[in-house]
């Protein structure tokens, strides 16, 4: 006799996620991160804490990942799901209209910021979920 093994299934880690936007003379730019492992090109992201809200979290993961402070365009421009240290994920993102840049941050240590413009970052993006959330975040950003 099987055993059925739904019981055993846990739910995705929820995590929020910033896409960090800003407008200048030359055109629209992201604010790009590396990762701490494979040190690829990501935006802010990290885990919702006990109390905190999805929006709370992205702006927290901005500042503490990227230095940098903004006002989230709500709602949520989409999500995608991740595996990660053994466990599935649902990444909540929104788009971000930045208005403050740090010269130090909590991790400056151990990330690379990157400013690049819109054409660019969708270049240094490897991961095609990030290009798409990309995409719908400038759609928000513009106002479409």
């Amino acid at each position: 006799m099987s055993v059925p093994t739904d019981h055993l299934r846990v739910s995705p880690i929820q995590q929020a996620c910033a896409v960090p936007l800003r407008a200048n003379a030359e055109g629209l730019e992201v604010c790009l991160i590396t990762s701490m492992g494979r040190r690829r090109w990501i935006f802010p992201k990290g885990v919702v804490d006990p109390g905190e809200t999805h929006a709370i979290t992205a702006l927290k993961e901005a500042r503490e990942e990227a230095g940098i402070e903004g006002t989230l365009l709500e709602p949520a421009v989409g999500s995608y799901g991740d595996f990660k240290w053994n466990a599935r994920l649902a990444v909540t993102v929104f788009a971000m209209s930045v208005d403050r840049v740090y010269d130090t941050w909590l991790e400056s240590g151990l990330r690379r910021r990157r400013w690049a413009l819109l054409e660019e970052a969708r270049s240094l993006l490897t991961d095609p979920a990030l290009r798409e959330m990309l995409g719908l975040a400038v759609k928000r950003f513009r106002g479409d």
